[in-house]
């Protein structure tokens, strides 16, 4: 069972899972590489204090095993970059690097992303700009509904803008209607 829920900053040790996560080599389109502890809990303090933006961390089975975020395009990564929709949310997500992948494990981890954000009536499209070197990425984004809309220079790095609507996500993914996810 997959569940979301805050990430909790004031805990150290989840504090440094995270800071494993987001600097492993595998988390290198994640930009922050570089980061120390007290870095990555003050970049996620700022999420957190950020109105429109929102980071969360994907459970399976009660196990910490992703980081999910969500965000306001209007108001966060995209800003002057697209001409926003109403109903677009903008969307990011790491799995946890693992010595041991289990096949389809991501695929299974964005779908269920997918479905949370869907779950809110108001959310219609999802938004993403994965790195436009992140090819693994953009196979994945396109098997579960999103379609490439172009490049975006932003300034840390030139993204592939893309998006899915609802009725793009079910018939990729044959999903279930809008119920089910867990925050």
């Amino acid at each position: 069972m997959i569940t979301f829920r805050p990430l909790d900053l004031d805990s150290d040790a989840e504090v440094e899972m995270l800071h494993r996560w987001v600097t492993h080599p595998k988390a290198a389109f994640w930009l922050m590489q570089g980061c120390d502890v007290a870095e990555v809990r003050e970049e996620y303090r700022r999420i957190e204090r950020h109105p429109h933006h929102e980071a969360f961390l994907g459970l399976v089975d009660g196990t910490p095993a992703f980081l999910a975020e969500r965000y306001d395009p209007r108001y966060v990564e995209l800003v002057g970059l697209y001409e926003p929709e109403d109903g677009d949310v903008g969307m990011h997500f790491l799995c946890a690097p693992t010595d041991t992948p289990v096949h389809g494990f991501t695929r299974a981890v964005i779908t269920a992303v997918l479905a949370w954000i869907f779950s809110d009536p108001d959310a219609l499209r999802v938004v993403v700009e994965p790195d436009v070197r992140n090819t693994a990425v953009q196979a994945l984004n396109a098997a579960v509904g999103f379609r490439v809309v172009g490049p975006i220079a932003k300034p840390e790095k030139q993204a592939l803008l893309s998006v899915c609507t609802w009725h793009d996500f079910q018939a990729a993914t044959s999903a279930l209607p809008r119920l089910g996810a867990t925050s």
